[in-house]
């Protein structure tokens, strides 16, 4: 699976300024509501889902990423928003650190293949340094689609 497949071209923001895991999660939550992505009244339900999820434990995972995620039966195709924050937010990491870049998952209970695979996708792009890097010095949304499209054709691929 690709970045292409999931992310949501009009959802990604790259001057995130909420220093708190509750803000952070719900403006790009706003975001997705924003492309036509999810439904107005299921907005709620889909914050509170993904609060709930980081209830059980951060998906701040480390090197500045987090990737809070929920399945939700309101979407019927699974959908996503990046962020990133150059300040960056207090996510209650792994490792303690604040988190710069954000990728949130919004995906239907009954396709656990697409979800899985949206995850394994982040977390692999995410280990090259150069693409969280260049990711992190994005100041265009334009720009993060260009480098998805780039690690999506493996040009940062070791």
């Amino acid at each position: 699976m690709k970045f292409v497949d999931f992310i949501c071209r009009d959802a990604i923001r790259t001057n995130i300024e909420a220093d708190a895991k509750d803000d952070v999660i719900r403006q790009m939550a706003t975001s997705l509501l924003e492309a036509g992505k999810i439904s107005e009244d299921q907005f709620d339900g889909i914050v509170e889902a993904i609060l709930k999820r980081e209830e059980l434990g951060s998906t701040g995972i480390g090197r500045g990423v987090a990737v809070p995620h929920t399945k939700h039966p309101s979407v019927s195709e699974l959908v996503g928003a990046v962020a990133v924050s150059e300040e960056g937010v207090d996510f209650d990491s792994l490792d303690g650190e604040k988190v710069h870049l954000l990728f949130l998952l919004v995906s239907p209970p009954d396709r656990p293949g697409d979800h899985l695979r949206a995850l394994e996708n982040i977390s692999r792009q995410l280990r090259d340094d150069t693409f969280c890097r260049f990711l992190q010095q994005t100041k265009l949304p334009e720009d993060v689609w260009q480098l998805l499209e780039e690690a999506d054709s493996n040009q940062f691929s070791k």
